[in-house]
């Protein structure tokens, strides 16, 4: 029985890209697959780490905000030898329906709305695609296509490699 030599993931790192593009499709196709697997891993790996972090050290963060007078932000504290910064961002969301009333309200009174808002127009590609023609070509100038990442999905059909 021969045991074929197998290409790990710490050792694809080692390679150069002339080697692994050398390598047969199918090797190519159950390396994806070990390294799919392993950013699973790593990723539950992460959260667990990271909800273990926030049970231990939200409620400290909470009042080194508070003491620091501040909801949002960066709080340091200590833990032993170990200085915790903990990073609280602040999201905003705007109400879309309400801001487009407050432009249309700014515009009327005189003034530009720009000076105020960021206002961007976007229109679904599905939207697009069912347009009457004779519209959608009024929009062609305005519309640019560009390519997305390209990614490839190898299918091993047989295993024992």
């Amino acid at each position: 029985m021969t045991i074929l030599n197998r290409i790990t993931i710490d050792a694809l790192v080692r390679l150069s890209m002339a080697e692994i593009v050398a390598l047969p499709a199918a090797e190519l196709g159950r390396l994806q697959k070990d390294a799919e697997d392993a950013l699973r891993k790593a990723k539950l790996t992460v959260a667990w780490l990271d909800g273990a972090l926030i049970q231990k050290y939200a409620e400290r963060a909470k009042i080194a905000r508070a003491e620091a007078d501040k909801d949002f932000g960066v709080a340091r504290f200590t833990d032993g030898d170990v200085t915790v910064v903990a990073d609280l961002p602040k999201k905003v969301d705007w109400d879309q329906h309400e801001l487009s009333t407050l432009v249309e309200r700014i515009n009327a009174e005189g003034e530009d709305p720009r000076d105020y808002v960021e206002v961007s127009l976007r229109v679904s590609e599905s939207k697009y695609t069912s347009w009457p023609k004779h519209i959608a070509r009024i929009f062609e100038p305005a519309r640019t296509v560009r390519a997305g990442k390209e990614s490839f999905q190898l299918v091993v059909e047989k295993e024992g490699i």
